[in-house]
């Protein structure tokens, strides 16, 4: 393992000194002590199990809903110190890849775990840019859906989908089998999710320009119209591209979380991405950003911004977009979105939410109640408001999520898949139900 522990983790001094890694528990139950040992910071549930008050019982568990203190596997690709504020990909900050980097670099990172050479981003970007195509088959099977159909949940199952047409996916211990996924995957996710987004259109689908960059072909699929050739707004393209990045991973979140648990069943990775992103298409998780819109609507005006915030600290309404499970610190992710924010309106115009969120901002950083608490901006107060002045609509959000993701849910499975020592996932419970009962006939039942 590097050096870069989760945030469920902690790192040792340095310069410290122990001499025995261990923690020693006390059962006053039955006097007798047990001595643990103390890895990475952490100790292993399963080590609990010898503490027992009776030798038939099954053994101390550890109770953790939501996982809130719980690490779930030993990883080496995102770093995340909530407490300062920081977001590293395999060991890279997030400020210097949004500068530097672009998504397709950024993907061969986390699927790799270095940066590629030029030879090896040519070789990269060449194979997802020609595996961007679909099957016709599949546009038939979006024709399928209803025209107000959700573009999230065509999403879904059309990737589910793909695992009836690649039967070689299921190989999933063939580096070449996973290899070959990863590309489809990744070419293929920006194709389905324009093609959805112009289904509820009742626009004739656009195919890939595979002259174009991976942001810039997005684009092309979404708005091109009557051009011969779609030439993409570079300030628009650059945006998407650092989006996308600032998206592509981030720990053990719950669509993280979701794609290794059904992937430790060994599915092959399109029913497995195909689960994280219905993770994603929860409200909580990548339909934030249209919670944010939802809210600063709702509010209306900068004049009404004090009001609502009195609402927030009274427990009458949340001030969404702020405040983060891990962070706990300002997101570093969201100080790069305000800029990308900014140069977005100066092309299309400024957003008219843009000053009733920044009103919300300005109180909530100098009022004690959300200082103490620790509540700051996360990425999902911007996001909305830039998505939102690319002309997308508020049921693409979680869609524009899903696309720059898919690398980071790729690079978990793939990790979990090799971990030896994973296995399927099977958390267990505490019974609190009836003890053994016996049927009773319907006739004699009260």
């Amino acid at each position: 393992m590097d050096s870069s522990l989760s945030a469920t983790q902690t790192k040792k001094p340095e310069g410290s000194v122990t001499s025995r890694e261990t923690l020693t528990i006390t059962d006053n139950r039955t006097g007798k002590s047990y001595e643990v040992p103390i890895t990475h910071g952490t100790i292993r549930a399963a080590d609990l199990r010898q503490i027992k008050v009776d030798p038939k019982e099954f053994g101390m568990m550890s109770y953790d809903p939501a996982f809130n203190n719980t690490a779930s596997c030993i990883s080496k690709i995102t770093f995340i110190d909530g407490d300062a504020g920081i977001l590293r990909y395999r060991g890279y900050p997030i400020e210097d890849l949004a500068e530097k980097s672009t998504y397709l670099e950024t993907a061969y990172l986390l699927l790799h775990g270095e940066l590629p050479t030029s030879a090896q981003l040519e070789n990269w970007t060449y194979n997802v840019t020609h595996h961007t195509y679909i099957h016709e088959s599949i546009k038939k099977f979006l024709d399928g859906f209803h025209y107000d159909a959700h573009p999230m949940g065509m999403t879904i199952s059309t990737i589910a989908a793909l695992s009836t047409f690649y039967h070689d996916a299921k190989d999933i211990f063939s580096a070449d089998s996973r290899t070959k996924q990863t590309y489809r995957l990744i070419g293929k996710m920006p194709t389905i999710a324009a093609f959805s987004y112009r289904h509820t259109l009742g626009m004739p689908y656009v195919y890939p320009d595979n002259d174009l960059s991976y942001p810039g072909n997005f684009l092309n699929m979404l708005f091109r119209t009557s051009e011969t050739k779609y030439r993409p707004n570079p300030t628009l393209e650059r945006a998407l591209d650092i989006l996308f990045i600032l998206h592509a991973d981030h720990e053990q979140n719950c669509s993280a979380n979701t794609i290794r648990s059904v992937g430790s069943s060994h599915v092959d990775p399109y029913s497995a991405t195909a689960a994280a992103i219905a993770a994603l298409y929860g409200p909580l998780h990548g339909g934030a950003n249209e919670e944010v819109l939802r809210m600063l609507m709702e509010i209306g005006s900068v004049e009404k911004v004090p009001n609502f915030i009195k609402r927030v600290k009274a427990g009458e309404v949340k001030l969404m977009g702020f405040g983060h499970r891990v962070y706990k610190n300002y997101d570093p992710r969201a100080r790069i979105i305000k800029r990308v924010a900014y140069e977005v309106f100066e092309l299309m115009g400024k957003n008219p939410l843009l000053e009733i969120a920044l009103e919300c901002e300005r109180i909530a950083l100098e009022d004690d109640y959300f200082v103490k608490r620790k509540l700051y901006p996360n990425v999902d107060f911007y996001t909305g408001l830039i998505y939102q002045s690319m002309g997308f609509p508020m049921t693409m959000f979680p869609v524009l999520f899903a696309i720059p993701r898919t690398s980071g849910w790729i690079a978990q499975w793939e990790e979990m898949l090799l971990d030896p020592e994973q296995k399927i996932a099977r958390p267990r419970q505490i019974y609190l139900g009836h003890d053994t009962r016996h049927y009773v006939p319907i006739g004699q039942r009260g």
